[in-house]
């Protein structure tokens, strides 16, 4: 009895804080404006927080630090003109960098991603507006949960072993399947060529490398979650690696195909 319990003593947790973020992020993405941009740029600080905590944890004032003024960087890329926004955004990079002696590289490369796809974030809902917006967060949500499904169902070889144990190439293309489908629907009711299928499978792609990503960067420097942020689900890093991989990818086919 007491080992039952103890397996579902997290279960409470997990539902209370899964109920407040879908709502916060739902209501955030439904509003658009200066609600989204203010919460993409309080997540975005807040991973780097967690980046700065976990690569050197002895240094709790200076993940703070550097975690703020990341999230005011963002917020104020929102506002810039296009010009502006890689100065803007490499900022708090270049500030990290500076203090951060171990681990630079590590720091460096993660920090970037987490500005350049909350700035992706931002530019997609503003820009193209909600259907784009629910477009992405359906293909990281269908990778997610096809990959899972069929992964215990059909299992069979591993993906990466040594970084993700979990991951099966089963799974794997069955993210690549469910977010082709996503890819078909949209492409259909909007009107577009099916050009967006395939955008739709690298997006997927994208978001399977942001977790692997994460994966092997917390084992490298040998934590369990990026932090302890959400009770019961770890940290924003451990929830959002994916889309910040699809968002990632997304600004980078935009820019250079648009």
């Amino acid at each position: 009895m007491s080992a039952a319990k103890g397996r579902w003593a997290d279960l409470m947790p997990r539902v209370l804080s899964a109920i407040v973020m879908v709502a916060a992020g739902g209501y955030a993405v439904w509003a658009g404006g200066l609600v989204f941009d203010v919460l993409i740029a309080l997540c975005c600080g807040g991973m780097i927080w967690e980046l700065v905590r976990m690569l050197q944890p002895a240094r709790g004032a200076t993940a703070l630090q550097l975690g703020a003024i990341s999230a005011a960087a963002v917020l104020l890329a929102s506002l810039l003109p296009v010009l502006w926004v890689l100065p803007v955004l490499a900022a708090p990079v270049a500030a990290g960098f500076n203090q951060i002696r171990e681990q630079r590289q590590s720091f460096t490369s993660f920090a970037l991603w987490v500005m350049l796809a909350g700035f992706g974030f931002i530019w997609l809902r503003g820009q193209l507006g909600l259907d784009w917006m629910l477009w992405l967060i359906g293909i990281v949500v269908a990778t997610d949960v096809a990959g899972y499904f069929a992964g215990k169902a059909i299992g069979g070889p591993k993906f990466w072993p040594r970084v993700s144990p979990k991951k099966t190439w089963s799974g794997t293309l069955a993210g690549w399947l469910a977010a082709a489908i996503v890819g078909a629907i949209f492409a259909a009711q909007a009107g577009l060529g099916y050009g967006i299928v395939v955008l739709s499978v690298l997006l997927s792609m994208a978001s399977q490398a942001g977790d692997v990503a994460e994966s092997a960067l917390k084992r490298k420097v040998g934590v369990k979650d990026s932090s302890a942020l959400i009770p019961g689900h770890g940290g924003l890093f451990d929830r959002f690696d994916g889309m910040l991989g699809a968002a990632a990818m997304f600004l980078a086919v935009t820019f250079i195909w648009s």
